[in-house]
């Protein structure tokens, strides 16, 4: 595999000085028209094609990432590449990742935005006909584009990674690849906001969701410990594992955008039955979730190009992607801005009116946030903001309360909520 050093940043305005622009549903239909355009891009289509499938398409969105890098000085555009086999690719296929990196000052620790370029018809297999892919998952990269394209002209301390993986209909492949490179690499995953199939409102009913996108999270890693879960059982963390809070947030900075969409948390890993380039993350114990429309299309999913059915264009309605869009803009705005989430929060209290927290100090934090809620509610309800790492809640009673702790940074900015715990 081979991913190129991280480029320095461009002297650019901090992300608190910077006016927030908006997505442009103009760029993101164009980039969606230029994915269309490659005819196909099945991952088991011809990559040196200069014109069609996936190598050529892969090849156009390396290109514009440079450009939008070359305007900044602060992208670099690299590849990463492994064979897989399995059943969907049964004589092994090459598998690549196309990523740009915008440099934090902390280049280790990374939130990633990321959507799936390749696209397919009715028959998985099916490497030459005709699979536009417009939503499936055009929009989603046309989101991370349109991303890079925005946060571009800022600064943060973590890294950015916008990434278009490959593979996803073949068996989630790129998102392997792309987990498996973050684990090898040694970075610190703040944050995985995968986004499939979020440019459509209008359902195979025909029915009309126009005004939410759906979040998709789980609370317990697949990789976690039978130990960990059984701590994690007997001290009340079921809703509050790092991908949850990383839902929450979403949902916070959601509500803050005017004009803008429900952000609305489904509490499972995604939908029934169903997974996506997330959930290779979520078997690291990274926090990832998945974005996906309110309502989907059925008959403009995976489906052959025949009247009534196909995964076109037409079908989508793209001021809405651009309020998708804007979500995950502002979520990483603020996750990149911040200090990393307090590795380990500690809380005591057993017998006693007050409860204990105690955590260790994280770098670039000017203070933290505590938070706690009744053992009954979902959110947070209650914070205290303090400069030390440690306190006492008085007349908090621990076997009645959630507790959390945040860090704050110089402007702001709020990492994840680790949840209390023994």
């Amino acid at each position: 595999m081979r991913i190129l050093a991280f480029a320095p940043l461009a002297l650019l305005l901090p992300a608190a000085a910077q006016a927030q622009e908006k997505p442009d549903p103009a760029h993101l239909k164009a980039t969606v028209d230029k994915l269309v355009s490659f005819g196909t891009r099945h991952t088991l289509s011809d990559p040196e094609n200069p014109t069609r499938g996936i190598g050529a398409a892969r090849r156009w969105f390396a290109a514009e990432l440079s450009k939008i890098g070359d305007q900044c000085n602060c992208i670099e555009v690299a590849n990463i590449a492994r064979t897989f086999t399995g059943p969907r690719a049964p004589n092994g296929v090459e598998i690549v990742d196309v990523l740009g990196f915008q440099a934090g000052t902390d280049p280790k620790r990374v939130v990633i935005v990321m959507g799936h370029i390749d696209s397919r018809v009715t028959d998985v297999m099916n490497a030459t006909a005709d699979a536009p892919g417009a939503n499936d998952d055009g929009s989603g990269t046309a989101l991370v584009l349109e991303a890079a394209r925005i946060l571009s002209k800022q600064k943060f301390k973590a890294t950015i990674v916008y990434a278009a993986l490959s593979g996803e209909e073949q068996g989630l492949f790129g998102g392997q690849l792309l987990a498996e490179t973050a684990k090898e690499r040694g970075w610190t995953v703040t944050a995985v906001l995968n986004n499939d199939i979020v440019g459509n409102t209008v359902g195979t009913d025909g029915r009309k969701v126009a005004d939410r996108v759906r979040v998709f999270s789980e609370t317990f890693s697949e990789g976690d410990e039978p130990a960990s879960l059984k701590g994690l059982r007997a001290d009340g963390g079921e809703d509050d594992g790092p991908s949850r809070a990383l839902a929450k947030a979403v949902d916070q900075v959601a509500g803050k955008i005017p004009g803008g969409l429900d952000a609305f948390l489904v509490r499972r890993p995604d939908r029934f039955g169903r997974g996506g380039d997330h959930s290779p993350f979520l078997k690291l114990g990274y926090p990832a979730v998945r974005f996906s429309v309110g309502v989907e299309n059925y008959d403009a999913q995976h489906q052959d190009l025949v009247p009534g059915k196909g995964d076109t264009a037409d079908k989508m309605d793209f001021p809405y992607l651009a309020k998708v869009t804007a979500i995950n803009v502002a979520t990483i705005r603020r996750l990149a801005s911040a200090p990393a989430a307090p590795d380990k929060v500690t809380i005591g209290g057993a017998l006693s009116t007050d409860t204990s927290v105690k955590w260790a100090a994280v770098p670039g934090a000017v203070k933290y946030r505590i938070h706690w809620r009744r053992a009954d509610a979902q959110d947070w309800t209650n914070q205290l903001d303090v400069t030390g790492t440690e306190a006492s809640l008085k007349n908090v009673v621990v076997d009645d309360s959630f507790v959390g702790v945040s860090a704050i940074g110089a402007d702001g900015a709020e990492s994840l909520v680790t949840f209390g715990r023994r």
